[in-house]
């Protein structure tokens, strides 16, 4: 496969001894990937290393992408496509409800990014009417799926947890939020191909269990025809815990303001509203409850998220 490098890599894994110490067990560790470089961090930098080369190789002009105002993806994509001097347009949901814009958003328009806003039940069709402009314009448009969650930009994460156990091996969970499946995808992937003693929890942001269940399995189906490989013993049971969905996609609740507020409190780290704060805090339930053992090790996954912190809607409840 093809890759542009251009993440900063390896992340740290760093040890939350505060946080670890407060809540009485068990071992508490995080993998950084907010700390990947590209406009604030974030997965979504891993996998475009690989969709970016794709888009280069095939020659197009310009990128499009969809997603939700405070998108992490779409803002990394923004911010790639002005790196490499390619076209960007986003298409947003729901609707533009944020003015001036802050967050994300902001940075999407710094980048030099087309934005159009749609609900979210338009963007599809939306996706392909722009499609159809360009190409009447005599160039050639790229679509990457919402969160780069295809195969492409799953191989990201199979090679993310070779570095991981390369930096330590002796985890007995991953927790990390699911939104479109990608890196769960590629985590699983590359855990079904390892000696690996310890399982994954994915905590879904967006879509149900059954639906998560299936974009995984379809992104991983793809990354075997990729390698050109089977993998003989697949997952017997993806863990994907949908019962934070609180509120809906980009709600922030109790559970995650309280998460978002104990790890900068605790370990000077920041969670985002959408994404990690949901994530860690269903681990933080799970550990009260005694669903991991006081011994056992394991991995936050920080999927990145930062600049929605400094969205106005969310901002103002963090501080109330």
């Amino acid at each position: 496969m093809n890759r542009i490098e251009f993440a900063h890599l390896p992340t740290p894994i760093q040890h939350l001894t505060r946080l670890e110490a407060k809540l009485g067990g068990p071992k508490l560790y995080i993998k950084r990937d907010d700390l990947t470089g590209l406009s604030f961090g974030g997965n979504k930098t891993r996998k475009l290393e690989f969709v970016i080369a794709d888009v280069l190789q095939k020659k197009a002009d310009v990128v499009i992408t969809e997603g939700g105002i405070q998108s992490n993806h779409v803002r990394q994509t923004a911010a790639v496509c002005a790196k490499f001097g390619l076209e960007c347009l986003l298409i947003l949901s729901p609707g533009q409800t944020e003015t001036p814009p802050s967050g994300n958003l902001f940075l999407n328009e710094l980048f030099g990014a087309r934005v159009l806003f749609c609900d979210h039940d338009q963007r599809e069709a939306l996706v392909a009417d722009e499609l159809k402009k360009i190409q009447g314009l005599g160039k050639l448009g790229y679509v990457i799926p919402m969160g780069a969650s295809n195969p492409i930009g799953a191989m990201a994460y199979d090679l993310a947890f070779k570095e991981m156990l390369s930096q330590d091996s002796g985890f007995d969970w991953i927790v990390l939020a699911s939104g479109s499946g990608g890196t769960q995808a590629g985590l699983e992937y590359a855990a079904a191909r390892s000696n690996w003693h310890g399982s994954i929890y994915g905590v879904s942001i967006l879509f149900s269990h059954a639906d998560m269940v299936k974009r995984i399995q379809g992104i991983m189906e793809g990354m075997q025809t990729i390698n050109g490989e089977t993998i003989e013993q697949m997952p017997k049971q993806l863990i994907v815990d949908e019962r934070f969905l609180g509120a809906g996609y980009g709600v922030m609740g109790k559970l995650e303001s309280d998460a978002i507020r104990l790890f900068a409190q605790t370990e000077g780290i920041l969670l985002d509203p959408v994404y990690t704060g949901r994530a860690a805090g269903a681990m933080l339930q799970l550990i009260r409850e005694g669903f991991f053992k006081s011994k056992q090790r394991v991995l936050f996954w920080h999927t990145g998220g930062t600049p929605a912190l400094f969205c106005e809607k969310y901002r103002a409840d963090l501080l109330a």
